[in-house]
């Protein structure tokens, strides 16, 4: 029999039962548009991470208080979590290490923001005129804090565009106006620039203020929450992310770096960590529904099981007009492909469409992976041929006499 023929008479099969063979084909459809969909909301979500970190400034390290358990210095156990200081951050700027390019001391705090009658809870940064230019971070009204500010201690605020809807409502202009911070008033003298994004480091939903006001006034607390360093260029972070490092070991008066009471993170170690928690995530969910596609597989065998019991009188005829084994098996194992083929090719387009209609609804970035639609579409082929096997073969098998009688 030619591959033409073997086609047309399997086609001709499949469609005598309709209703039957939409409802085979529908397990395979749930379940590789379920692996589209999951796959690419993964994904998506991975690239939204990677973005919102690499919008918070490019080639930077990141000191923080306390030991590290892995990579980069490692810190003793009981390290404390008050060991940064602002002086650490200027002498580290004063020591001109190379590769250093600038050096951000920052205060972080979560607080409650009030204007009139309307309040919002915000991280608030206690920062110096350098975080701009570190973290990327422009003024679309108004000014930037600056070093004068940090000097003299003053009580002003830049807030970013989602604090000033919270707090003033739409296309709001609240430059000049007040606010209160930990029951301290504070004046408004800019607003940032949306970057978009939610949750990790939301630029749009804080407040900056100057970090010896942070400190002396709203706080009460001397240490530092993070020392930013940036380096001229992505070559250099491993030397100076180690120069850094022993730097402040020797102004802590620290000899050994295993009693480091500080950490140094790069963006490719929090990037890293934050894919693989994603990665993780992304494979279990898709894991659980590549389940369905089991469970698919298992519905077109027994349906095709229930065609071979329907069709014993024709398998038997066949087999005494001279139909080989083989002939009857490529027949039966040709539907159960066409099936899972046709369920592959409608679920890849299902969910192609399910993965835009919710990353648009979501606010994520759109993405669909070449690998995992070729994956698909060859994973519903493998599953036709394994499922469709044991069937094609009990029909092979069948007895051309007892076929003939079967009632």
């Amino acid at each position: 029999m030619e591959f033409s023929e073997l086609i047309s008479e399997a086609v001709s099969a499949l469609t005598r039962n309709k209703m039957r063979t939409g409802l085979a084909t529908l397990g395979i459809v749930i379940g590789i548009s379920a692996v589209i969909t999951l796959v690419s909301l993964g994904q998506s979500s991975q690239k939204t991470i990677e973005n919102q970190i690499q919008s918070l400034g490019s080639n930077l390290l990141t000191v923080i208080p306390g030991a590290q358990t892995s990579g980069g210095i490692r810190g003793a156990g009981g390290a404390q979590t008050t060991t940064l200081t602002y002086e650490d951050a200027k002498a580290i700027e004063t020591a001109h290490i190379q590769g250093v390019q600038a050096i951000s001391p920052e205060l972080a705090r979560r607080t409650q923001l009030i204007a009139g009658r309307n309040n919002t809870n915000v991280q608030a940064q206690g920062v110096t005129s350098t975080y701009a230019s570190v973290h990327a971070v422009t003024v679309q009204n108004g000014t930037f804090l600056t070093d004068q500010d940090v000097t003299t201690v003053r009580k002003v605020a830049v807030v970013g565009p989602q604090v000033v809807t919270d707090l003033f409502g739409e296309n709001a202009s609240p430059v000049g106006q007040t606010i209160r911070i930990n029951k301290q008033t504070f004046t408004i003298i800019g607003i940032t620039t949306p970057k978009g994004g939610t949750g990790f480091q939301n630029q749009d939903n804080m407040v900056f203020i100057p970090l010896t006001t942070a400190q002396k006034i709203v706080f009460g607390v001397d240490p530092l929450s993070s020392i930013v360093v940036q380096t001229t260029d992505a070559n250099v972070m491993t030397d100076v992310q180690n120069d850094v490092g022993y730097f402040l070991l020797s102004r802590h008066k620290l000899d050994d770096p295993t009693e480091a009471d500080f950490s140094i993170l790069s963006q490719q170690d929090i990037l890293g960590a934050a894919n693989q928690v994603t990665g993780i995530f992304t494979t279990l969910l898709a894991g659980i529904a590549a389940i369905s596609l089991l469970v698919g597989g298992i519905g077109i065998m027994n349906i095709m099981l229930v065609t071979v019991i329907e069709r014993t009188r024709e398998i038997g005829l066949r087999k005494a007009l001279g139909a080989k084994k083989n002939i009857v098996v490529s027949q039966f194992l040709a539907e159960s492909i066409i099936l899972t083929v046709m369920g592959g090719i409608i679920g890849v387009v299902l969910g192609i469409l399910l993965s835009f209609t919710i990353t648009h609804f979501m606010n994520l970035p759109f993405t669909i992976s070449l690998f995992s639609l070729v994956l698909a579409c060859g994973v519903s082929g493998i599953i036709g041929i394994v499922f469709g096997w044991y069937p094609a073969r009990q029909a092979a098998n069948l007895s051309p006499i007892e076929a003939l009688r079967y009632e």
